[in-house]
Order: structure tokens, then sequence, then C-alpha cells
């Protein structure tokens, strides 16, 4: 099986193949995406990788951030893909291979990987949620992936969780402006410039000239050595993640909630104030029913996730 991951800075190609719960990746290589060629010649670049590598082409997954229509297989002028207009990448492919052919939501991919070969091993309803630069999520609903009427089943990130706050997803006060790698730098930057006109120190910047080298790495490593200010940006987050959690829990009842990037790297400093939002705001019954993990299968999701879009489809 062939995976093509392809992202706004780079791109990636894979050969994998499935041997029991696990995905093996036998060979990759990676590419910077360039978007002053064609669409199509950019594939023509993927595509010579992955003639480098193998030459089997029976099944090959797509993972792709979208808009895009998985169904009739066409990438639709995602964001981070300027000049990707209608793409109909599933049907080019098609034609030069012969093999089958699948695109999927990238956030639908992780979904898929981490319910198949990562933490979700076994789940028959969970939701997983990117919990990285941006905040997306894919459905795995009585044991398959649903993708909603066009493709946009999971755009949770869009959920307005207050009337003011970080703006993520174009919201000010959204599920992805608190719970996300930018929601958190901004929860960082507002913190910080309040506190340093008053002339208090902030532990993870010195000055207001330092505001926009504040990332939620950066309050992620502070709060770690144990400061407080950091510590509450954390638990801010963390409060905002079980409000946003609970709509979800209570609406679609999963068994299994699996949160990947930040939330890998910094569970200790959400997970106790997310439970206590769980816990007053969920129905006993389905908060009891459903365990909330991080994602098991790391940087290496990517390659995963296109991978598993492949297997999806034998």
């Amino acid at each position: 099986m062939i995976g093509f991951d392809i992202g706004g800075t780079k791109c990636a190609v894979c050969v994998g193949r499935c041997d029991k719960d696990r995905i093996v990746i036998e060979n990759k290589m990676v590419m910077p995406t360039n978007c002053n060629i064609s669409p199509y010649d950019m594939i023509e670049c993927m595509c010579k990788a992955a003639e480098e590598m193998t030459d089997d082409f029976s099944s090959i997954g797509i993972s792709c951030g979208g808009p895009l229509d998985s169904d009739k297989g066409v990438i639709m002028s995602p964001p981070n893909l300027p000049g990707w207009d209608n793409v109909t990448i599933v049907d080019y492919l098609k034609n030069k291979y012969g093999g089958k052919v699948k695109l999927q939501n990238d956030a639908n991919a992780c979904a898929v990987a981490e319910w198949k070969f990562g933490a979700g091993i076994g789940s028959e309803n969970m939701i997983f949620l990117t919990f990285g630069t941006g905040l997306g999520a894919g459905l795995i609903l009585n044991s398959q992936l649903y993708c909603g009427t066009n493709d946009m089943a999971g755009e949770v990130g869009h959920i307005r969780l207050c009337k003011s706050g970080p703006v993520g997803y174009g919201k000010e006060g959204s599920f992805e402006g608190f719970c996300s790698g930018g929601g958190i730098a901004q929860l960082g930057k507002m913190y910080a410039e309040e506190r340093l006109l008053k002339g208090e120190v902030v532990s993870f910047c010195q000055s207001r000239a330092n505001l926009d080298e504040i990332t939620a790495k950066t309050i992620a490593q502070k709060a770690y050595e144990g400061f407080e200010d950091a510590v509450g940006i954390y638990k801010l987050c963390g409060e905002r993640l079980g409000q946003g959690l609970s709509i979800l829990v209570d609406i679609l009842n999963p068994d299994k909630i699996v949160i990947g990037s930040i939330y890998q790297r910094a569970e200790k400093l959400l997970v106790q104030s997310m439970k206590s939002v769980l816990e007053s705001e969920c129905l006993p019954a389905s908060l009891a029913a459903c365990s909330i993990v991080p994602a098991a299968l790391g940087d290496s999701i990517g390659d995963y996730a296109a991978i598993s879009v492949a297997a999806l489809n034998e």
C-alpha cells in the first residue's frame, strides 16, 4: 500500500503494509510542497518518489487538509495549499496506475489510524481530536468513519465556548481558540501583556518586546518548571477542553476520545482541570462509559494516516 500525506509545507510518500494490529512503514520519502508549480506537477513529484520505492500501485491512500470531497476524490482549495483548486487527484491516480485510490480529510485519516492501529483499537464509537496548530476531529461512529453530508463532520474547533477569548477558526471564544497551539499562545500573550503593563513579572515573557515569541511550547516549559502563571494558562486551557469535550460526550456518547499533539505532550498540565469540568458538566452515565486518552502513534501519525486510508479502502 502507498500513502500520500499532502501538507502545506511538506508532502510525504510512504510504502507500508498492515501486520495484524499495526502498520509497518517499509519506506518513506519527504519533499517540500512546491506551490510554484501546478498541483498535478506536485502530484507527479510524489508519483516519481513512489515509483522509486515500489512497483505495486494496487492501493493508494491520500491524506490532505480540507475542504475536499472524499466521495468524488477532489481537493477543493485548502487554505494551506494555494492553487489547489478542484484538483481531481483520485481520478488522476486511478487513470495513471489503475488501482484503488481513496482521498480523506487529514483529521479523518488520523482518526482511522488511531482507531485501527493506535489508542482506539477495539473502540466502536471514538472521537479523535488533532489539538495541534488547530483543532479538528475525526469521528468513528458504530465502527464506521462518519464524514457527514458534505465532508464537514468533525469541525469541532468552530464551536463557540464563550462570547470572548482567543480567536480560532475565525471565531472569538471558539473551541479551537482555547484548545490549539495558536490559541494557547494567544492566551499567554493576553496574560503577559496585561501583567507587564502593570510592571509585574511573567515567567514566560520578559518584556512586551518579546510577546510575539510566546508559544504553547514556551509556556509549557515554564509550567513544567512549576511557575504558577504558566500553570494557570494550561489550567484555563484544560477547563475549556473539558467544556468542549462535555458537549461531545453528551451528544455522541463515545466509548473513547483520543487526543493528539499538544495533549500527548502536556497531559499532566491539562488533565486535572479537564476532568473537573467533565465531571460537573457531563451526564454521569455517558462520562462513565468514555475513556479519554492521548494518541498513541506520535509524530508518525501522518504516515500511518495515509496508509490507513488505503487499508480502509481495500
